[in-house]
């Protein structure tokens, strides 16, 4: 196969995929730019307002990926500065402002986290890491004003948020109109010609393609991606509330959080989160069972995130703890001081204490805590240790082996 027809094969399968949904003004016009073969300049922002990434985002970072192999520029950014506005994006009510040092603590260990999936030692084309502190910071009373200028009022309204919010009579405060400008403006100046970003960000990417636009007298391309939601009941990710697969993970953790996704993200997973080639993923869901899917599933991102060897060993462990219902070797040893003692204290012991009180009960409550094979009742129900220990399990993945000091 010729260069050429490589790389149109190349473009093909990442717009094909599935990853990416919508592109603006429209993908065959993309299509070409990037048939052309003259890099561009692409760029994904995400504010870092969790100190973690999950699932979702990773598969946006392997995207970007995917382009700079081809020979692009790609721009990683860290809206540093945005995330202390708080985009309003989907929310019936402002956001919660974060201070700079909340920020700066969520920023720490994000590069670490998508390091598995970009290339960044590359000695000649490696992603660039930007953060829009650096330009925003330095804006003046009168080049926010400059910028404003642009925009009308009844512009910014059309967000669905605030129409949504006036009509219910919520408030809608100034700092939240000005987040997407601040945003657009990471477009103008990283002079980019593509940006990638979720379908709830398109608005505020395409403020950035009118900046560009009105500011450098240059189109940009908006090419929206999936949001990875389960096709079933449209629950999505979310690093804000916590909720997802993320990318700090144990490689047991990670592996047992995809286990426990409904069968319906098996096909959302493989898609997004694999380079798996469609025809292969087709026949993996015509010929595995919905379990066997699953463990594909499961050992192929997990291998990525941590290496085939600890990916293996989350599937023993797994396959052990869950599918054979026996104790893996390696279970969390804890120990406490009677061998009669409340299911609460026992819980307590065995959790860290980033787990309040209140979640402890709340776990209980919901028969999530059990104790050699038997649900829990309420958190003040007494429980006896076994002299050659006693295993409590919490959720669906956190198992403990308890012992009595002696």
């Amino acid at each position: 196969m010729d260069t050429i027809s490589e790389k149109t094969a190349q473009i093909d399968a990442i717009l094909s995929r599935g990853v990416l949904v919508e592109v603006l003004p429209n993908k065959d016009a993309f299509r070409a730019r990037l048939l052309e073969g003259t890099p561009l300049k692409i760029y994904l922002g995400a504010d870092p307002t969790s100190g973690a990434l999950h699932l979702s985002h990773a598969k946006n970072y392997m995207l970007l990926e995917e382009f700079r192999t081809l020979g692009h520029q790609v721009f990683v950014l860290i809206g540093d500065f945005t995330a202390r506005i708080g985009d309003p994006t989907d929310k019936t009510t402002a956001r919660q402002q974060l201070s700079k040092e909340e920020v700066t603590a969520n920023v720490t260990g994000w590069l670490s986290q998508i390091a598995p999936l970009m290339d960044f030692n590359d000695p000649h084309n490696p992603p660039q890491i930007v953060y829009n502190n650096d330009w925003l910071s330095k804006l003046t009373m009168e080049d926010v004003l400059q910028l404003s200028a642009h925009f009308t009022v009844q512009h910014i309204l059309e967000r669905d948020m605030f129409e949504k919010r006036m009509q219910e009579g919520k408030p809608i405060y100034l700092h939240e109109f000005m987040y997407p400008l601040m945003q657009g403006y990471d477009s103008v100046m990283l002079d980019v010609d593509a940006e990638l970003c979720g379908t709830d960000q398109i608005f505020n990417a395409l403020v950035g393609r009118t900046l560009l636009r009105k500011m450098k007298g240059k189109e940009k391309f908006v090419a929206a991606v999936n949001l990875m939601e389960d096709p079933e009941t449209g629950a999505l990710m979310s690093k804000s509330r916590g909720t997802g697969i993320f990318l700090d993970a144990t490689p047991f953790d990670m592996y047992g959080g995809i286990m426990a996704q409904p069968d319906s993200m098996i096909r959302v997973f493989l898609i997004n989160n694999t380079r798996i080639p469609l025809p292969e993923i087709e026949h993996i869901l015509e010929t595995l069972s919905p379990r066997d899917a699953k463990m594909r599933t499961a050992l192929e991102i997990t291998t990525i995130f941590h290496g085939k060897e600890a990916a293996e060993a989350a599937q023993d462990k797994f396959v052990t703890v869950f599918q054979k219902r026996e104790v893996a070797e390696d279970i969390e040893e804890k120990y406490v001081s009677s061998d009669r003692l409340s299911v609460f204290d026992l819980v307590r012991t065995c959790l860290d204490d980033t787990v309040s009180n209140s979640e402890i009960r709340r776990l209980i409550e919901q028969r999530s805590v059990k104790v050699d094979g038997v649900v829990a009742g309420t958190p003040a129900d007494l429980v006896t240790i076994l002299p050659e220990g006693s295993v409590c399990t919490v959720g669906k993945r956190k198992w403990f082996k308890v012992h009595v000091k002696h």
